[in-house]
């Protein structure tokens, strides 16, 4: 029977970075019988081979397929096409894994927009993915109006029909960029690509050991042999002009520039640097025009016109001033406001720890000639850097540690060209207001924020801080839904970060006052450091050393004192004569809601309540322990009625 996905996978002695992707395909929502994986071994010569026939001796809708090892991952791949039944193929790597939705989604995008490609939202560990395509969702993409070319890894969803009608498979042999000849052709030649860029279908991985085949250093003439080819693609489906020169400058810039760029480049061993810079000097001269370069970033400019001369040298010592220039983001207030969190910045550039200056009164000047020197190069980039400020950029994204998949936020800056020195230069300042909606974060953890800022050829990003721990704002934790979510600054280094679903002493309660507690007439009320947009219900449990009581309470805005009010009826004639420890809840209805105990305790007796110090850690240990000891009776005792059918 057909199926609507066929997972293929290209296997050689992944060791146990595989078994991430194997449980993440074993998770998958789409129903079993719609999917099936195809793991192609490639003549692995570790355990992976029987490990897999195991897995496929288990899971029906697992299959191996062995072969001896064919040097790369075309053959494998191709193999797997053929095998496959699925109305689409989805490729990934052995040693990445997928989202537990995004066969389903993919699918079902890929169907709804009538998509022969497919492309998923990726996250990086330890590797660099595209961030721009992904901004948004692209239903109907094309290489003119979505960065799709930034996507050349082959980890996409393609619709069968489609290859076998135009009768595309990948390079096969041992060989590089495989995938980049492959997919350009899938997007010049589909009806239709669709980027799918709100769930993080693929997330690909660094090896602990650095081990992945693309990491490997590779032979400059056999890399840039390959990257020709892909090239030839391009020119087979498109015609000369500002289409083509935009495709082709996607490899002028990953793959040649960038590689001569900075710390990147710097790293590497002279005698490799310089038969990289010489293989990539004959590309640049030899298969790009004018136009190509012409529409490169100022730095990039430099690096494709220093290395189209063949002036090695003077491309090492602007690497070398490069490698000084890096972004700085101060953060400003940081406040809740109606249910979201605003988060104000500052962001610029550094030259070797100190702000970047720019002529005040620059203007674009086209770079006809190549620059002399490397300071005449370094002049006209802070001039036409200056000049172009009105494009720069800056945006806050927001990382998931654990998985390191990144959110654009909603984000309202303006430029500004301060003065500095002797009013001849300017410092090129971005200021922005980031609102951060915490029920748009699709799931609990540690999200840290990152700026990122494009100006002048320079796009990177850069945690937000540090802030000098006096300066640092401190807005509490909010709840959002039934999340308890704290901004928080990190230890040692005071970035922001933002922990969504805190619980225990991080949500910051122990910072109550005796002072903000009051109990009267039946009601119980304290101020809490917790942001609230309306009544939110809580639960709310008293501990002594015999009982343990819980009342439903609520959570308001005070109208006249940042936080909100906890209120709920005490149940006085419940409080025996004993110290009271109290603890809130502020997400009962969340799995694994957990209380947290407040800095005070009620004193019950005489028929009165008062408010004192919560005990210390040796009383608070006895009357948790005794609090257990209650509990644990309470329940031996319903089991044992249980046992012997009394009601």
């Amino acid at each position: 029977m057909p199926v609507k996905v066929s997972v293929i996978i290209p296997v050689y002695n992944p060791g146990i970075y595989i078994e991430d992707c194997v449980s993440s395909l074993q998770r998958q929502s789409l129903p079993p019988d719609e999917f099936e994986v195809i793991f192609v071994d490639d003549g692995s010569t570790d355990e992976t081979p029987a490990r897999l026939d195991a897995l496929a001796a288990e899971d029906p809708r697992m299959k191996v397929i062995h072969q001896e090892n064919s040097g790369w991952s075309g053959k494998p791949r191709n193999v797997g096409i053929e095998a496959s039944r699925g109305e689409f193929v989805m490729f990934v790597d052995n040693d990445d894994y997928l989202g537990d939705e995004a066969l389903e989604r993919m699918y079902d995008y890929g169907v709804a927009n009538g998509a022969d490609v497919v492309v998923g939202k990726m996250a990086g560990k330890g590797r660099g993915v595209p961030v721009e395509l992904f901004r948004r969702n692209h239903p109907r993409a094309t290489v003119e109006n979505a960065p799709l070319i930034d996507s050349l890894t082959p980890h996409k969803m393609v619709r069968r029909a489609f290859l076998d009608r135009i009768g595309l498979r990948f390079p096969e042999g041992r060989r590089r960029l495989e995938d980049h000849v492959f997919i350009a052709e899938a997007y010049l030649r589909a009806e239709n690509v669709s980027v799918l860029s709100d769930y993080v279908c693929y997330y690909h991985l660094r090896r602990d050991d650095g081990s992945n085949a693309g990491f490997e250093r590779f032979d400059p003439v056999g890399y840039f042999r390959y990257l020709r080819e892909a090239l030839d693609v391009v020119e087979r489906y498109t015609e000369p002009g500002p289409v083509r020169d935009k495709l082709f400058r996607r490899w002028l810039r990953v793959e040649m520039v960038e590689r001569l760029r900075a710390r990147r480049f710097l790293n590497l061993p002279d005698d490799y640097r310089r038969e990289l810079f010489g293989e990539i000097h004959e590309v640049v001269v030899e298969r790009f025009g004018p136009g190509v370069a012409a529409g490169l970033q100022p730095t990039q400019q430099v690096v494709a016109a220093l290395t189209a001369a063949d002036r090695y040298d003077d491309v090492v010592a602007f690497a070398q001033w490069e490698a000084g220039v890096a972004p700085t983001a101060a953060p400003g207030d940081i406040e809740w406001r109606d249910g979201s969190l605003t988060i104000g910045f500052t962001a610029e550039y550094l030259s070797d720890g100190e702000p970047m200056l720019f002529p005040a009164d620059a203007e674009a000047t086209p770079l006809t000639d190549v620059p002399k020197d490397v300071p005449e190069a370094v002049r006209w980039v802070a001039s036409e850097t200056a000049a172009r400020f009105g494009q720069a950029t800056a945006d806050l994204l927001l990382r998931e540690r654990s998985s390191a998949a990144q959110y654009f936020q909603p984000v309202e800056f303006t430029r500004e060209t301060v003065p500095a020195g002797d009013g001849g230069e300017v410092r090129l300042v971005l200021r922005a207001t980031a609102t951060v909606d915490p029920a748009d974060l699709p799931r609990d953890g540690a999200w840290d924020a990152l700026v990122r800022v494009k100006t002048g050829g320079w796009t990177k990003e850069c945690r937000l801080g540090p802030a000098p721990r006096e300066d640092r704002p401190t807005p509490g934790v909010g709840v959002v839904g039934d999340r308890p979510v704290l901004p928080y600054w990190t230890e040692p280094h005071g970035n922001l970060s933002l922990e969504v679903g805190a619980r225990g002493k991080r949500l910051g309660l122990g910072r109550v006052e005796l002072g903000d507690v009051a109990v009267s007439e039946g009601r119980f009320g304290v101020l809490l450091p917790v942001h609230v947009t309306g009544e939110t219900g809580v639960r709310l449990r008293f501990v002594s050393s015999r009982r343990i009581l819980e009342v439903p309470g609520t959570l308001s805005p005070d109208a006249d004192r940042p936080g909100s009010v906890l209120a709920a009826a005490l149940p006085a004639e419940d409080l025996s004569d004993d110290v009271w420890r109290v603890a809130v809840c502020l997400n009962p209805g969340a799995d694994g809601a957990r209380f947290t105990g407040l800095p005070f305790a009620l004193r019950a007796g005489d028929g009165s309540v008062l408010v004192t110090p919560a005990p210390g850690p040796g009383v608070a240990l006895r009357l948790a322990r005794r609090a257990r000891r209650v509990l644990g009776a309470a329940r031996r005792k319903v089991n044992s009625r249980i046992r012997t059918g009394r009601r």
